[in-house]
């Protein structure tokens, strides 16, 4: 799979409103059938930032969702929102899924 995280430090002014501003991409990202996974999660520690956490199943699943017609949009349309360009990890692995906290193991 393809796993990218990316931190996203939001303007102020539309911090609280981030989640919204960024729904339609989300969605037309999760509808994709090559998405494992599109997660937003907000920051303890700075409230203007999001961190995105996303998997694709393969490279080519990858290349179509930055091709699309929502990923373009979003780069028109997100950027007039963020204090900086998003910082990213983007990387390959040989997994389709999470794996197992072992060293927090539940009974």
């Amino acid at each position: 799979m393809i796993f990218i995280t990316a931190k996203f430090r939001i303007k102020p002014e539309y911090a609280d409103q981030w989640p919204q501003i960024a729904s339609a991409f989300t969605n037309a990202t999760r509808s994709e059938p090559g998405c494992l996974w599109f997660d937003w999660s907000r920051s303890l520690e700075d409230p203007n930032e999001y961190v995105l956490v996303e998997a694709f199943r393969d490279g080519e699943a990858g290349a179509a969702h930055v091709n699309s017609e929502h990923f373009k949009h979003a780069q028109q349309t997100l950027p007039p929102h963020l204090a900086e360009t998003p910082r990213v990890i983007n990387t390959s692995l040989e997994q389709d899924d999470w794996s197992l906290l072992g060293e927090m193991s539940v009974d």
